[in-house]
């Protein structure tokens, strides 16, 4: 596992509540800091077996604790585990780079914010974990996303298809065209080198026989619906192997809040 940290700064557990973890880290992907809030469960539902490690993007606006204190994720997470529906797993949650409005997780302006996640965030994870726990980064690295987070999340997974297992999109942009939905940063911005790095289709085409497992899924009243529904339809006709569903619900957190059970579960299950 490749890491660039120059520095690493984690919470005293003595001051942690509900098993969130805060991490700061120096890297030379942001050309400065980045934050990371992991979710670690409780000691007594931790074996002794290395751990898959989730990572979760969040949307526009947003950052390092909009899944946890927006969407409670390692709550859902732990009554899932306490239940005996999901084995034992660690979320990670990083800041996307705190660029604009949203860096879509893309690489420009002089930054890797890809490589941020896709390097500095398991690393950083993998310190922050309490005495005998190890993570599973070799086979049990996963990644899901909201929105701008969702585009990250299929993406990275496919840009990068042997560091993950499987890959979740929640009501994902599909394309970096679609970000000026939401952001006011100037579409130039996020322009790639290759053009095809613009677009979730073009790269799982790319790179088809080396794909992880891949769904993702859009509420019927969310503005990027058509947008979802054309990738599907367009990964269909390409024979690229996915699963997509629909749900009623918006652009909003209780759709994503609802909906990342479905993630969680379908990792347990790759």
């Amino acid at each position: 596992m490749e890491t660039t940290l120059r520095t690493i700064e984690i919470s005293d557990p003595a001051y942690e509540r509900d098993g969130l973890r805060q991490i700061t880290v120096k890297t030379p992907n942001l050309a400065g800091r980045g934050d990371i809030t992991v979710w670690i469960p409780d000691a007594d539902l931790i074996g002794t077996e290395p751990l898959p490690l989730v990572i979760l993007l969040h949307g526009v606006y947003g950052s390092h604790w909009a899944w946890s204190l927006k969407g409670g994720a390692h709550r859902t997470a732990d009554k899932l585990i306490r239940n005996g529906k999901l084995r034992p797993m660690i979320l990670a949650m990083p800041s996307d780079g705190l660029w604009g409005d949203g860096s879509g997780y893309l690489p420009h302006n002089g930054r890797h914010f890809d490589r941020w996640i896709v390097d500095d965030v398991p690393s950083a994870a993998a310190a922050a974990l309490p005495p005998g726990s190890t993570l599973n980064v070799q086979s049990g690295l996963f990644i899901a996303g909201l929105s701008m987070g969702g585009f990250g999340a299929l993406r990275l997974a496919a840009t990068y298809p042997d560091r993950f297992r499987a890959a979740y999109g929640l009501s994902s942009i599909t394309h970096a065209d679609q970000l000026p939905l939401f952001v006011e940063e100037h579409p130039s911005n996020y322009t790639q080198a290759n053009a095809d790095d613009e677009s979730v289709l073009a790269v799982m085409q790319r790179n088809r026989d080396r794909l992880p497992a891949i769904q993702f899924n859009c509420g019927t009243d969310d503005l990027l619906i058509e947008h979802n529904r054309t990738l599907h339809r367009e990964l269909t006709e390409a024979g690229i192997a996915h699963t997509y569903v629909e749900h009623p619900g918006a652009h909003s957190w209780p759709y994503w809040q609802q909906h990342l059970t479905d993630a969680l579960l379908f990792f347990d299950k790759v």
